[in-house]
């Protein structure tokens, strides 16, 4: 029997630990992030393959960086305190990473949402709305026409959702407050990102 998404995810967004002021613990978050990619595994379609990619890229450059400085591994624990630190020192790898890592998640949340509102909707339809309010506008023509012939790609929904869980009110639950705790941290990043234009220049 092939394992879904739950079987795979060692942490949900759900579970990732948030302080008082908001501040993401960065080894959580990062944990559950890989959920996302292997929910793109669990689906073996090519159209996710860039996406996919990308976010591997982007967990592996904040993971890097989180765990520079064994000798205290406070100084990086939040996603907050590395984006504040590179800021300062100059070298904004990790940063970068993480802004495209939110921006290849907001794709995510925004399809799977957008799909368990409005059944209706292919998972192409889904993607693709999804794709051209969150991604699209940072992409280049050629990158715009390789997602756009990927979003095309999509499964069927019957085999999306058999494949990571079922296709049933309880199934579809889930996964919607797993989409919504997902959102609701990246809300954080951006409000953060936004505070300090982190973001200028990437």
């Amino acid at each position: 029997m092939s394992k879904t998404l739950e079987d795979l995810i060692t942490r949900r967004f759900q579970d990732v630990t948030v302080s008082e002021a908001g501040h993401i613990n960065t080894a959580e978050f990062l944990e559950a992030a890989e959920g996302v990619v292997k929910l793109f595994d669990i689906l073996e379609s090519a159209a996710f393959y860039p996406v996919k990619t990308d976010m591997t890229a982007n967990i592996k450059k904040v993971r890097e960086k989180s765990l520079s400085n064994p000798s205290d591994p406070t100084v990086y624990d939040t996603l907050q305190k590395i984006i504040t630190a590179e800021a300062k020192e100059g070298d904004r790898t990790a940063t970068q990473g993480l802004l495209w890592l939110k921006r290849g998640l907001e794709l995510t949340a925004m399809a799977l949402k957008r799909s368990l509102e409005n059944q209706k909707e292919t998972l192409s339809e889904s993607f693709t709305e999804a794709y051209n309010k969150t991604l699209k506008q940072y992409h280049g023509f050629i990158v715009k026409k390789m997602f756009g012939v990927a979003m095309m790609a999509c499964p069927d929904r019957e085999t999306f959702y058999k494949k990571i869980g079922g296709d049933n009110e309880g199934a579809h639950e889930q996964l919607l407050a797993w989409v919504n705790a997902l959102q609701g941290l990246l809300n954080e990043l951006n409000i953060f990102y936004a505070s300090g234009a982190f973001d200028k220049g990437l």
